[in-house]
């Protein structure tokens, strides 16, 4: 079921919190992600916040504080633990119940709950404070390949004659990737050694990667379960999302060159898979939906599994996705991050509920905190590619940098940050999402 656009919504809706420094709020009262944090110089467990503006509310102070009572026990419950497991594994009534009750908090309003406000107040923790973890603890990760152009550029590159294989336009793409290796935002990663072959060579050498490589992804974090066995149909596909992070899945294109055939991605994709620690929920994103995107003069028909109307009419998302690139040089100048790449998740070939679908027709069990990642979201354009190896086509076209610096891949010291705004609605963004290249290991 598609999520509803109701009265937490509303663009006009403002928190009776204070904005903090900067021109807008970081993170406004239609938005609410939740993540997983510590406070500054606290050693104690982990606990569950939401974002509202530039701070972090307490959900587990909130609960003993009783400004959550009347809520559903196992969501009250689930609210006092360490990660969002448990809140995932709850439905989305529940969901929805736990963000009117914190919309109703925070929301400059005159309603019952301007009582409650000191102890909210008492609650929050400024965001630049805290430590963030990651938001779940990640049981499986599955990447896709749902950009129709992602894979048309790839495969021009590989398959001249043929960029899109048969299968493309008829079901989505994916390999099963290792979540051991998901790293929240901020965790620098190791340029990783694997074997590679060099161009005309006959045998590979095992050596650090000459083209690490970042991919511009969102992340659908599931909730609840279905049993082995069990499908989940499409209808009701979107109730299995919780929401997304923003994920880049750090390639070593040279390793992935020689070992990728036959069978796909293995050791150039599972040194380091990064993602955002604020989780953006699908009820939040309400106001971005947007009819999915065209399927091609070819009029091709989906297997009915993968066919529901009201996916089709709203079942994709107007949210503008960036990557910006700050050299080693760039950052000892003090010079601005700069742009690389913006695409938008509205251009993704399948959609959120046709990914969680397809995934489960054959019985699979998705479980909270599972993670799917769509794959590169790239665009028609080139400023719109999500990845260097379609930027600068295979290294054959380098990036130039606003230092005098190119860019063929990445350099050892670059940071890459991902973002994400939509302006739909009150608009609102995710979380960042950003590493730091380390030389690899001597």
């Amino acid at each position: 079921m598609l999520p509803a656009i109701d009265h937490t919504h509303d663009p006009a809706a403002r928190s009776w919190l204070p904005a903090g420094a900067g021109p807008t709020e970081a993170f406004p009262v239609q938005n609410l992600p939740f993540g997983v944090f510590t406070p500054a110089g606290d050693d104690v467990t982990p606990r569950i916040g939401v974002a509202i503006g530039q701070q972090v509310l307490d959900l587990a102070r909130c609960t003993s504080a009783g400004v959550c009572d009347g809520l559903p026990r196992p969501l009250a419950e689930a609210m006092c633990s360490p990660q969002l497991n448990a809140l995932l594994a709850l439905t989305p009534a529940h969901w929805s119940a736990l963000r009117h009750r914190l919309f109703a908090l925070l929301v400059d309003g005159e309603d019952g709950w301007r009582a409650a406000r000191e102890s909210v107040r008492a609650a929050l923790h400024p965001i630049a404070s805290v430590h963030l973890h990651l938001p779940c603890t990640v049981g499986d990760y599955t990447d896709f390949y749902a950009s129709i152009h992602h894979a048309t550029n790839v495969g021009t590159m590989l398959r001249p004659d043929q960029p899109l294989l048969p299968n493309y336009r008829h079901l989505p793409i994916g390999y099963h990737g290792r979540a051991s290796s998901v790293v929240v935002s901020g965790t620098p990663v190791r340029r990783p050694c694997g074997q590679t072959l060099a161009a005309g060579g006959d045998r590979p050498v095992f050596e650090p990667s000459r083209r690490l490589d970042y991919e511009l992804e969102v992340g659908l974090v599931i909730g609840g379960a279905n049993r082995l066995g069990e499908s989940v149909p499409i209808a009701a596909a979107l109730d299995r999302v919780f929401g997304m992070v923003l994920l880049n899945d750090w390639s070593a294109r040279d390793v992935q060159a020689w070992e990728y055939q036959p069978l796909g991605p293995f050791l150039a994709k599972s040194f380091a898979t990064s993602i955002s620690p604020w989780v953006t929920t699908l009820e939040s994103l309400a106001p971005c939906r947007v009819a999915a995107a065209a399927r091609g003069p070819d009029g091709l028909a989906l297997l009915p599994y993968l066919e529901d109307a009201d996916d089709q009419a709203a079942g994709a998302f107007d949210v503008t996705l960036d990557v910006t690139l700050s050299s080693r040089a760039m950052r000892d100048h003090r010079q601005s991050p700069m742009r690389v790449s913006q695409s938008n998740l509205r251009d993704l070939y399948w959609t959120p509920a046709q990914l969680v679908a397809h995934h489960a027709s054959n019985g699979c069990n998705l479980r909270p905190g599972d993670l799917l990642g769509t794959g590169t979201v790239s665009g028609p354009t080139p400023e719109s590619r999500g990845c260097l190896l379609e930027r600068t086509w295979r290294g054959s076209e380098p990036l130039p940098l606003t230092s005098g610096e190119q860019r063929r891949f990445l350099e050892d010291g670059d940071v890459v940050t991902l973002s994400a705004q939509w302006t739909s609605g009150a608009g609102g963004r995710f979380g960042a999402c950003a590493g730091e290249v380390l030389a690899a290991r001597g």
